[in-house]
């Protein structure tokens, strides 16, 4: 029954949650309002008084790490939640052992969780209609997932192409999607690729040769990436291959079909194992997630050939296994011979960045006027159209000045004992507040769920027993309770590691410190351009570079924060601003705040009136009344 308030029944507080997992979904947003709508509905139906609307597009169900749950989790936390509403029960999650996590944390907190589709009640027969509808359900998933898989792999077997979002560049698919025929425009392109590289040309002058000709690139837009021509040269789908070697790739029945005077493409299936997971950064409204991806090649023998037949219009173009070969000997020899001359970029693999749209910086050798070649740093955002927003800063920092400024930083940094410990305290805080809530309490609800486990199984072998369980849907409920047991114990693996790493670095914080001053001072100045990439890999450090020529660097673990200057001709106001932007990126609105007062003196000093007035500004924003600059 609701409680009351002095004035009548209270209303009972509810959260409404919505998922979409698929990237179309997310982009139209047409299911969330769905989901929504009919939350809405049913809340006002049921006289709920709705807290917070909540949605999380674009995220699988199979983990809770989502920014949407994570804000469900926080406002159950906080009290006064009744229950957490969603359309269906699988819009929490999908494996029933985070369903049960979920359901045993918001109890603790008075608040439930309820769907639109529960098939139970709160009774224990209930409970039980719900898990095991849910077991089932997940188990039919996986076979669903089971029976997609096996039936790709049949097909390609047949001979016929899997088509996916769009076709390998050179080709389009067939009216049944299941081969690939020639584009007489794209495969010109290719045609040119090939002939480019074998002439001498490279893949640098080829990307820029086809993007000022407006050449649309394999992904749609006008940016060639560097690794879509590699990928290009080095398939098998553009190099012929008589009937004769094709047949021993293939069956019998797809060896008949094939004209045995004919040449064909290969297209590869069943190359690579791809598996995805969400990984969590800071961002400036708290925990964010992103989806990383990764790929690992399979066996060479596991994979599938597919036979594309090189119709008239590719042999039109002279697009022989010779010149295909010699393209791919060209382009590993200027490869080679790149990697034995070129010099080694310090601030590479993404330490340094551009300050205004997040890219990386990429690298360029600059021939001068007097013939000279000058290394420099350059954002590549400002060559990216379409799929990214186009970034203005064009500056060119110049590679070595840049490298000796941002290691004069870590070397003082490093000789600095006090900063290394307030930065390894700042990640073991980290760490901790990655441990959501209890984690004792967390444990006990995992191992209880191991137990409920082991007493669902014994009752389904009883049921069977009794003849009250087909032989099937014993095997159904086993396999699915032995799933919920691998998600648990997975589960307590990763929250024992989380603790054992919280644990091991306060017992090893000294130690660690130690370690540092061992390089310090007489180490650090022996460091080679490979030994400080290293070093600021170890520390996590990001520098972050502006269009005005300030840099910004952030390191380990917490972001500690500073300007760093190339020039003191730099308005260091600007510098500051950059500084309190990135500080308040972090969530540190204190330290922003004193980094943006800062910048007001440094303009004033310097004369930067119009500047001062943007820092005065930011700081109203932040609820600050700044009387002036510190000077």
């Amino acid at each position: 029954m609701p409680g009351t308030n002095g004035h009548g029944p209270a209303k009972l507080r509810a959260v409404l949650y919505a998922r979409v997992s698929t990237d179309e979904q997310a982009r139209s947003g047409f299911s969330l309002r769905q989901q929504m709508e009919r939350l809405r509905e049913y809340a006002g139906r049921e006289g709920y008084e709705v807290v917070e609307e909540v949605a999380d597009p674009g995220h699988s169900g199979a983990s809770l790490e989502r920014p949407g749950m994570d804000r469900v989790r926080d406002l159950v936390a906080v009290g006064g939640v009744s229950v957490v509403l969603a359309q269906d029960r699988d819009r929490f999650a999908r494996e029933p052992a985070y369903l049960y996590l979920l359901k045993e944390e918001f109890t603790v907190h008075g608040a439930k969780i309820r769907a639109l589709n529960d098939r139970g009640d709160e009774s224990p027969e209930g409970q039980l209609t719900d898990g095991i509808l849910d077991q089932l359900a997940k188990f039919e998933r996986a076979k669903t997932a089971e029976r997609t898989r096996r039936g790709k792999l049949r097909r390609a077997r047949e001979g016929k192409v899997i088509a996916g979002h769009t076709p390998p560049f050179g080709f389009r698919y067939n009216a049944a999607r299941d081969g690939l025929v020639a584009d007489e425009g794209q495969i010109g392109v290719v045609e040119r690729i090939f002939r480019d590289l074998c002439g001498g040309g490279s893949v640098f002058g080829l990307s820029q040769a086809l993007m000022r000709e407006g050449v649309l690139a394999p992904a749609g837009g006008r940016n060639w990436n560097h690794n879509a021509i590699r990928r290009i040269v080095l398939s098998d789908l553009y190099r012929p291959h008589p009937f004769e070697e094709v047949r021993g790739m293939v069956s019998a029945e797809v060896a008949a079909r094939l004209d045995p005077e004919g040449e064909f493409g290969i297209w590869w299936f069943n190359r690579e194992r791809t598996t995805r997971r969400n990984v969590s950064k800071v961002g400036p409204n708290g925990k964010e997630y992103a989806q990383q991806q990764r790929s690992r090649p399979k066996p060479k023998e596991e994979w599938i050939a597919v036979p594309v037949p090189l119709d008239a219009a590719v042999a039109s173009l002279g697009i022989t296994r010779a010149l295909v070969d010699d393209a791919r000997e060209a382009m590993r020899s200027r490869a080679r011979s790149w990697k034995a001359t070129s010099r080694v970029w310090e601030l590479g693999g993404g330490v340094l960045r551009c300050a205004h749209c997040g890219c990386r910086m990429g690298y360029a050798n600059i021939r001068r006027k007097n013939g000279k070649r000058t290394a420099y740093y350059r954002c590549q955002g400002h060559r990216r159209d379409g799929h990214a927003q186009i970034c203005l800063n064009t500056r060119h920092y110049r590679a070595t000045e840049t490298e000796e400024t941002v290691w004069a930083f870590v070397h003082n940094l490093l000789t600095d004992p006090d900063r290394l410990r307030a930065g390894l305290d700042a990640m073991i805080e980290e760490k901790r507040r990655a441990l959501r809530g209890d984690p004792d309490r967390e444990t006990g609800i995992w191992l209880n769920r191991l137990a409920d486990v082991d007493r669902q199984r014994a009752r389904a072998q009883d049921l069977a027993v009794e003849g009250l369980l087909s032989p099937d849907e014993l095997r159904a409920k086993l396999q699915a309770l032995e799933a919920t047991r691998e998600a648990a114990r997975d589960a307590l693996e990763a929250l024992r590691g989380r603790r054992e790493e919280v644990e091991e670095l306060e017992r090893d914080r000294d130690a660690l410190l130690e370690g540092y001053a061992a390089l310090v001072p007489e180490g650090l100045d022996a460091f080679d351009p490979e030994d400080r990439h290293w070093a600021y890999g170890s520390i996590r450090l990001n520098v972050l570079a502006a269009v005005d020529g300030s840099l910004v660097a952030t390191w380990a673990f917490a972001g500690d924060a500073s300007v760093i200057f190339q020039d003191a001709r730099h308005d260091e106001g600007n510098a500051y601003l950059r500084l309190g932007e990135a500080l308040e990126h972090l969530g540190r609105e204190g330290e922003a705040r004193a980094a943006y007062e800062r910048g007001i003196g440094q303009a004033e000093k310097f004369g930067h009136d119009g500047m001062a007035d943007t820092l005065r500004l930011v700081l109203v924003e932040l609820g600050d009344e700044p009387g002036g600059g510190r000077g």
